[in-house]
């Protein structure tokens, strides 16, 4: 597995996803799962088709860092 990119949905099969805390009633929900190695599946949970992007522990820090911080509004 690469650090970031979109992964094929049969390699991810087994993946136990959770949802965001920042998920919403109206259906706005991002799942996360952690990966072997530190590498975390991000998918959204309302679109089946929509791509499963993957993430190395270095990226994983940098998005949620970035996030905490305020710079993804």
């Amino acid at each position: 597995m690469t650090d970031k990119g979109v992964a094929p949905r049969a390699a991810l099969a087994g993946a136990t996803y959770r949802k965001s805390s920042r998920s919403t009633a109206a259906g706005n929900c991002v799942e996360v799962a952690d990966l072997p190695s530190g590498h975390r599946a991000v998918r959204d949970s309302k679109d089946a088709a929509s791509p499963i992007l993957t993430f190395g522990p270095s990226e994983w820090a940098a998005f949620t860092a970035g996030i905490r911080a305020g710079d993804f509004r």
